[in-house]
């Protein structure tokens, strides 16, 4: 087996100091470029790399960004939506020098036991909180316990003493954008398949379909016989939409909540246009037009927040020093830090259900 690689290795390869080495690796900043530039070529010719034990003890950081699965969909559907946010965060955590700690919980009493049992083993930096909704108690854990964190979808009903970093997709915009394209198809009876209200995502998507309908002239009357409510999965959204094409003034069209009810929808084999959220494979494999969320990009900005914060932003929760920014490296992250609420813009993938 080679000898391990050291730093002393890399300064001699370079003709600097040790010092200089770790200078270039932890504060480049104050190194020249030249020198900077000469650093990481004698790095990259020896392939070293640091010792994250080493790296922990002098920063105080595990360089662990945790984060739980979601629990596995019955109908295959709509899994992949988190999938795909889930190898975008670990691409994005890994171009930022960090890594994805993964973790299992069935709901959120399970969830809280286990912050407690991952801060005492692995130490993660920070958490990335999803599937949010009214009164999370995560937040309110975390917050109390000064634990750096970023939710990817908004503070349903947190009080505005409980601010935090957030990022999500503008769902109302989506489900706006799909009955505008319907409106403009000819359509005037455009139902819309949700799931139970108290759902912050769910009611955010219904917003938005009632909106573009009101805005269109629709009377704001006529919406409760258009909207129905179900929970999610292809044979519910069947039983609905069936419902609403079996009524004295039958929908023509129907914005759905999600890909699985939209599915659903699709089996009445009916005269009907549907339009979906999510844009899955499954989606993609049978012409369902739907709403494509900007999964790598929320994933990435997720990440930014993070970073700010762990370098000492205004949302640094733990107040952890300035030691280890420079050990950035690609992170897109700019010096003045990002905003602390990113709200995405879905687009309509349009096919041929409409």
């Amino acid at each position: 087996m080679a000898d391990k690689v050291t730093i002393d290795d890399v300064a001699r390869y370079a003709n600097v100091s040790r010092q200089t080495v770790s200078n270039v690796l932890n504060s480049p900043e104050v190194v020249r470029e030249e020198t900077r530039r000469r650093v990481r070529e004698a790095v990259k010719a020896l392939g070293y790399r640091a010792s994250q034990a080493a790296r922990q003890m002098r920063t105080g950081r595990s360089r662990l960004i945790a984060v739980r699965i979601e629990p596995a969909q019955e109908d295959g559907i709509n899994g992949s939506v988190f999938d795909r946010f889930l190898h975008g965060l670990t691409e994005s955590a890994a171009r930022a020098g960090y890594r994805v700690l993964l973790y299992t919980a069935d709901d959120h009493d399970a969830e809280l036991a286990t912050f407690d049992d991952l801060l005492g083993v692995y130490e993660p930096d920070a958490f990335v909180l999803t599937s949010t909704d009214y009164g999370d108690p995560r937040t309110t854990w975390l917050l109390e316990q000064r634990i750096p964190f970023v939710t990817f979808g908004r503070p349903w009903g947190v009080p505005p003493d409980q601010d935090y970093p957030w990022v999500d997709v503008d769902g109302a915009a989506g489900t706006a954008m799909a009955t505008r394209h319907l409106l403009d198809a000819g359509h005037r009876r455009i139902g819309f398949l949700g799931w139970p209200e108290g759902s912050g995502v769910g009611d955010d998507r219904r917003a938005g379909w009632a909106r573009a309908l009101t805005s269109a002239g629709i009377d704001p009357s006529e919406l409760a016989e258009l909207d129905s409510r179900t929970t999610d999965g292809a044979p519910e959204g069947e039983a609905a939409a069936h419902a609403l094409l079996d009524a004295d003034r039958p929908v023509t069209g129907l914005v759905c909540v999600s890909d699985s009810l939209a599915l659903g929808a699709l089996q009445t084999r009916r005269r009907l246009s549907v339009i979906g959220f999510d844009d899955t494979p499954v989606a993609r494999a049978v012409g369902l037009a739907s709403v494509s969320q900007p999964l790598a990009e929320a994933a990435a900005s997720c990440v930014a927040l993070l970073i700010h914060s762990l370098d000492g932003g205004s949302n640094d929760a733990r107040g952890r020093t300035n030691a280890d920014a420079a050990e950035r490296g690609s992170a897109d992250t700019p010096s003045e830090g990002p905003p602390t609420h990113v709200l995405l813009q879905p687009s309509l993938v349009p096919r041929k259900s409409v």
